[in-house]
């Protein structure tokens, strides 16, 4: 058996994901250089207007407590404990996630977690390298190639391919007979404005809720920031009467944010700056397999499965592919053994996962502010309450444990179907008791 020490791995892409793989194989022994395309953060600074804040909730939380990372991530983060509904007239309406006191989902900057994992990997002795483009990759070898100023990989490993939706791993992999891929774009664009904190970091707006304003056709959301700011991201139609084509000029910014947004505006100090600066990111769904090549290659988060980001599981999914990729390593001693098994055992719930993530977008965007759908919810909770073992609400499942996503999918199906019997069942002996009743009366 190979030891690890004796086995190199070439990580490509020092996003969120590459970083805290490269943080789990260091862990176990390997020898790890990551290779970045983008230049360093630490000293280009954080870009601004183009990543969604993040959601980092048990899942993440579990993949980096296996490498003694989640306490510096909490410790940056800000616990959101349900929804803030805000209507046009400016009424709001809390709906807690969970039951238990204690669920939360954590904000954090994407920019600020990215950071203090690349810190925690080169802390380990993994050689980090920015500014490197992937230009050829031998699928037969595993030897890679880079135009930059990183040293050369070594041979004889094996590659992860972390480098995002548009990975030039698996474009490479993409040449291969019978490999599947496919990508699917929303006609919904994003772009982000920061809503600044006020006097000495004051929050502007409640703390520990995730803040949406639905509209139907598109939305607005806000997450908090450690700083007392918060990340707005606007979700809107690229075409259409309120969209990204149809506001553009100062006038049309002022007057759809006076008639969508009225709580909202007078807190963005600079709105049409910011509106007419940042840019507008696309969403896109990609689907894919196998993630592997023999034992020379494999792929992880948005490279193997890219998600829209409605479910806030988009990096919780990336870096429980961290755990279950480390597990699989340990567990198999041949190593297209363990690449396959990672593989199978992720590809459904991601695929489940990419499913979620578009129906919880028309969920936020459409049914939050339904008062049947707030009944709904408040049922569902009622029923957790009181049966907490056979009833657990989809959104507890993806969000508030581990269980693997394809498999909650299937639970809250079958709840579902058995409220829906039970339901029927009380209507049916409430109206027999009627027809009974009044039977009696007329006898």
């Amino acid at each position: 058996m190979t030891h690890p020490r004796d086995t190199p791995v070439t990580v490509v892409g020092a996003g969120l994901g590459g970083a805290l793989m490269a943080n789990h194989l260091a862990h176990a022994g390997y020898p790890v250089q990551v290779y970045e395309r983008r230049p360093d953060p630490r000293q280009a600074g954080i870009s601004e207007g183009r990543s969604i804040n993040l959601a980092i909730s048990v899942r993440g939380l579990h993949a980096l407590q296996e490498v003694g990372l989640d306490r510096a991530v909490l410790d940056q983060s800000v616990a959101m404990r349900g929804r803030m509904i805000h209507s046009r007239t400016g009424e709001l309406s809390y709906q807690p996630y969970s039951r238990n006191a204690g669920d939360a989902i954590y904000s954090v900057s994407r920019g600020a977690l990215n950071l203090i994992l690349v810190d925690a990997a080169e802390r380990h002795g993994v050689g980090v390298h920015f500014g490197c483009k992937c230009t050829g990759l031998d699928l037969e070898t595993g030897l890679i190639a880079f135009e930059g100023n990183g040293p050369p990989p070594a041979p004889g490993g094996f590659v992860v391919g972390a480098d995002g939706a548009f990975s030039a791993i698996r474009a490479r992999m993409e040449r291969l007979d019978r490999f599947d891929y496919s990508q699917s774009y929303l006609e919904h664009g994003y772009k982000e404005l920061t809503l600044p904190a006020g006097p000495g970091g004051a929050f502007a707006m409640e703390k520990n809720a995730l803040h949406i304003w639905p509209r139907q056709s598109f939305m607005m959301i806000a997450l908090p920031n450690f700083d007392g700011s918060y990340t707005c991201t606007l979700f809107w139609p690229y075409k259409g009467r309120c969209s990204f084509e149809a506001v553009r000029t100062e006038a049309e910014i002022v007057e759809t944010f006076e008639r969508e947004f009225p709580d909202a505006i007078a807190k963005f100090p600079d709105l049409v700056e910011q509106y007419q600066t940042n840019p507008v990111g696309s969403l896109v769904t990609i689907r894919c397999g196998p993630w592997y090549v023999r034992d020379k290659v494999v792929l992880l988060g948005d490279a193997a499965h890219a998600v829209v980001p409605f479910y806030g599981q988009g990096a919780n999914a990336a870096f429980e592919d961290c755990t279950v990729l480390s597990a699989c390593l340990r567990e198999h001693a041949d190593r297209a053994t363990a690449f396959r098994e990672y593989y199978t055992s992720r590809k459904r719930h991601a695929d489940a996962l990419a499913d979620l993530a578009v129906e919880n977008f028309v969920e936020m965007r459409d049914r939050t502010a339904d008062p049947k759908f707030r009944r709904k919810k408040k049922l569902e909770r009622r029923l957790h309450g009181l049966f907490p073992r056979w009833c657990l609400p989809l959104y507890n499942m993806v969000t508030f444990s581990r269980i693997p996503y394809d498999d909650a999918r299937t639970r809250a199906r079958r709840q579902d179907a058995m409220v829906r019997r039970v339901a029927w069942g009380v209507a049916a002996l409430a109206a027999l008791a009627l027809l009974l009743s009044v039977s009696a009366i007329l006898s």
